[in-house]
């Protein structure tokens, strides 16, 4: 079926692909209260807790433009399916792990599933609504995506402290199972086949490519300080340019020569594209710096146990939920302005939560904190949801996989970079500094990256549609 003759997609249909797409972003996060717990019952040790997380983020950022591409060719909904399947079968293999390296190879193996499954989401909201509706179906998707980030750490403290049926850190895997389940049923009824209307094979010179500058640049970042800092750590950071370099010529000469490239250059050249991932990269580094340096601080600082430390984040998502609704009637009446104006609503949030630290510390409830994560929450609302609408504002509906993986592969980069940037600029001013210190500053490198989101917005169409 093309794209161009699918139905309609409900209201259900639509509840149902943010369910599929709420469950490998909420995975991402989930782990991270889980790892001392994990650390303990395995004796996995700091590298191999680190590639727990990093396994899972490398294999879903490489693979997802390809997830994309095959949803074009053989169908959404068909990967969709396959997608959720595989991602609870993966979490099962995660929560019946014997040992550290099998946990490994399963986190690998449901990020890869993940990759199936989350570009599959976007496309078809895509290909399957238009106009208001289409506005509201990709506010909805970017509040899913911000607050989901929020509630995976606080649902990991709250299994984790549960400890359901004695199943410790292995429930905040085997929950994803009973939720894949029910979407997958959910699926077969509810959300129409989409694909493109000329599909093309999967592009295997940009897909190595791309994968080599992804690999290159992530798996120093996110391994490379658990391990040691060993030679290859400072080895492939120097072929990461180079891979870059390559996958840019060998898609340009693809295209030219009448193929379809794994990320067509054509598509930079919509001004939508370009100037919408320009944005939302340096936003996705701060947030995933913010979730993770945050996290870290308020367990090892003011000596929060995971539970409370997820619910600290509560009045970030819920802000961020409603604002990412106000989005579309608020957009339709100031265009780009509504992306400056959370920027600059985040950066206030963040110089709040650095001033409280400064002057509060080492006594902080919770309740000092929600005022300035509220603002937060209603910054970063007003401008995630608004920045994927523009960037799929004049994407082609035969293209909506393919923009929408590589979309989506921004965005995970940069949660990636933040955790490995600002993460790690966190970690080394521990020894020196104290938490505290440590967090004011890396809290006020973020809002460098806020102020560099308030210059790129200016790029933006005046307008969106």
């Amino acid at each position: 079926m093309s794209s161009s003759a699918a139905p309609a997609l409900t209201t259900l249909g639509l509840i149902t692909v943010l369910l599929g797409a709420a469950l490998p972003m909420i995975d991402f996060f989930i782990v991270n209260v889980a790892l001392p717990t994990i650390d303990r019952d395995l004796r996995a040790g700091p590298a191999l807790l680190e590639m727990v997380v990093a396994g899972y983020g490398v294999a879903y950022a490489v693979l997802l433009v390809v997830g994309g591409r095959l949803g074009d060719m053989v169908g959404r909904r068909r990967l969709y399916l396959w997608g959720l399947a595989a991602f609870g079968i993966t979490s099962l293999a995660c929560g019946l792990a014997p040992d550290a390296w099998t946990l490994v190879a399963a986190r690998v193996a449901q990020g890869a599933a993940a990759a199936l499954l989350l570009p599959q989401v976007l496309a078809t909201i895509q290909s399957t609504t238009t106009g208001a509706r289409r506005a509201k179906a990709v506010s909805l998707y970017g509040g899913t995506a911000g607050v989901a980030s929020a509630v995976g750490q606080v649902l990991g403290g709250l299994l984790v402290a549960a400890d359901l049926a004695g199943t410790g850190w292995r429930a905040v895997f085997l929950v994803n199972v009973p939720v894949a389940a029910v979407a997958l049923l959910l699926a077969l009824r509810t959300v129409p086949e989409t694909r493109s209307p000329h599909p093309t094979r999967v592009d295997g010179p940009g897909t190595a490519l791309l994968a080599v500058a992804l690999v290159t640049l992530l798996l120093p970042l996110t391994e490379g300080r658990a391990a040691g800092w060993p030679v290859w750590s400072w080895l492939l950071p120097i072929v990461f340019p180079f891979a870059a370099a390559a996958f840019v010529v060998v898609e340009r000469r693809a295209e030219r020569a009448g193929r379809t490239p794994l990320v067509p250059p054509s598509l930079l050249r919509l001004r939508t594209v370009r100037s919408g991932l320009a944005v939302i990269l340096p936003f996705s580094v701060g947030f995933g710096g913010f979730m993770f340096v945050v996290a870290v601080a308020l367990q090892d600082g003011l000596r929060y146990g995971p539970l409370a430390a997820g619910l600290s984040l509560a009045p970030l998502c819920v802000a961020f939920f409603f604002a990412s609704l106000a989005g579309p009637r608020l957009v339709a009446r100031f265009g780009r302005r509504v992306v400056l104006t959370g920027s600059l609503i985040q950066g206030a949030g963040l110089l709040a939560l650095a001033l409280i630290f400064r002057t509060q510390w080492p006594d902080v409830p919770a309740a000092a904190m929600a005022g300035a994560m509220a603002l937060l929450g209603v910054g970063q609302g007003l401008v995630l949801p608004i920045l994927l609408r523009i960037v799929l504002s004049e994407l082609p509906a035969a293209q909506a996989g393919v923009g929408s993986g590589a979309m989506v592969t921004t965005q995970q980069a940069g949660l990636a970079l933040g955790v490995a940037t600002l993460g790690s600029l966190f970690l080394a001013l521990l020894p020196s500094l104290g938490v505290r210190d440590a967090l004011i500053i890396a809290l006020l490198a973020q809002v460098a990256t806020v102020a560099l989101n308030v210059g790129l917005s200016f790029r933006l169409p005046r307008t969106v549609r």
